[in-house]
Parts: C-alpha cells; structure tokens; sequence
C-alpha cells in the first residue's frame, strides 16, 4: 500500500502509540480517522490537526459504535486500513493472597479489559471488512497485541485478551485473504508510554528493562516503524511482528 493514497481508520488514536502513528501518516500525506474515548484530547488535537477527521467515541458502547461508523463513512468512505490500537493494561492475579475480602479476579475487571482489548477490536473488524467486501476493496486489518499475549504473571484479563487477538489475527489472515484483505498484529514489548507507566509499579518496570537484552523500554517511534513496515509490505499477512528488545515472558 502506498501511504500517500490510503485511508487509515485508528483506535485510540490521541495518545501513545495510535497518536504516534497518527503524526507518521499524517506527514507521509495518508487521509487519517482516528476514533477515541478522550474529548478533551480530541478537541486538543482537532484543533492543531484540521486535515485528521477525529472521533469521540466508547468503542466498547456498540450502538454509538455504529452510529459513529456510519458518520464516518459518510463522511470519509470505507478505510483502507483498519488498526486496532486502543487498549488499556490491567493488572491482577487470577487470586490475591493479601486481599482480605476477596482474593479473586474481579468479574469487573476481567470484562471491562476484554471489551477494549478484544470485544471492541472484533466488532469494529466485522463492521469494517463487511464493508471492504461488500465494495471489493483491498483492505488491511492490524491488530495491536502485547509480548503478554505469552501469559504475564499477575496478567490474566490482559494476556487472555492479547493472545485473543493473535488468534484472531491468524484465523481473519486465512479468511479474509482470497478476498485481498491481510491480517496482521504487532506484539510490542514494554514501551515508553504515559500508559506503560500507569499500569506498572516503578519496581516491576526496572525489572522488566533489566530482564530486556537492550536494557531498556521501546520507544513509540520504534514501534510505529513497524506499523508502517506491515502497511507498505502487501505479502506480509498472518504474523504476528514482535518488538520487544529481546525479551522473553
């Protein structure tokens, strides 16, 4: 694909890595959607980025999920480029010893991380391909996972959710290929996003960049480098590309 001529429709795209590779695009001169939860960011952004076509929207709320859809290929047409990005990281062990109530997962916390790790990226996918198909447009999905799709201890609703992801990503790769539509995921390790640093303890993260063989976090541009590798490379479908400096789980 070339960047120049595409139209990328991105999840969680006003901070972090989705807003990263919103500036990557949008310099290569490629037409950006970017969908988020954030009014405040959106108006922010809206205001600096005239020429992006931002999107307040829950994406785990599928009646304004559809609605927002249909404003947006209304207004800007069917995506070329569908990513999966938004996401947030939760941290709880399956039970909590030093919880005195009650030492299990919370039921909460469980559901609420795979509907914006996985339920989200599912129903926006099918909205999206329906549409890719129903035109014959060539179109690329790529879902953004996490190195704790290989399960994190003390991780269970985020590494479940991620490695949800890798599957799907293999499964719409063989089914969606005749149709001229690759699926794709990057697996990135831990970066240096505002994200990363609220999710993790100070002590857990010094220990993650002590355990990675490049001793440090990946840095977002890193891992944009990637994303735009998989977009412009048209055999690359079915993978999951790991940036992770080395690390292991």
């Amino acid at each position: 694909m070339h960047l120049n001529s595409i139209k990328v429709l991105i999840t969680g795209g006003a901070s972090g890595i989705g807003l990263a590779l919103c500036k990557r695009l949008h310099k290569y001169g490629a037409e950006i959607i970017v969908i988020d939860f954030d009014n405040k960011k959106i108006k922010d952004l809206q205001a600096k980025y005239k020429d992006i076509n931002f999107f307040a929207c829950d994406i785990t709320d599928f009646d304004a999920l559809d609605s927002c859809l249909k404003d947006i290929f209304n207004l800007v047409g069917i995506p070329d480029v569908l990513v999966n990005n938004a996401g947030i990281m939760t941290n709880s062990p399956l039970i909590d010893l030093f919880n005195k109530t009650d030492k299990r997962h919370s039921y909460e916390l469980w559901k609420k991380t795979l509907d914006v790790n996985l339920n989200s990226a599912f129903y926006l996918t099918s909205c999206i391909v329906e549409k890719m198909i129903n035109f014959r447009k060539k179109g690329l999905i790529i879902n953004m996972s996490s190195i704790s799709s290989n399960g994190n201890a003390g991780q269970s609703a985020y590494s479940a959710a991620k490695a949800g992801l890798e599957a799907l990503t293999k499964v719409w790769a063989r089914e969606l290929g005749p149709m001229n539509i690759r699926c794709v995921a990057i697996a990135p390790g831990f970066t240096n996003t505002s994200g990363t640093q609220n999710a993790l303890e100070e002590q857990k993260l010094k220990k993650w960049i002590t355990d990675t063989p490049l001793k440090r976090l990946a840095q977002t541009e890193e891992i944009v480098s990637a994303l735009i590798f998989v977009i412009e490379n048209d055999f690359f479908n079915g993978r999951i590309l790991q940036i992770d400096g080395g690390l292991k789980i």
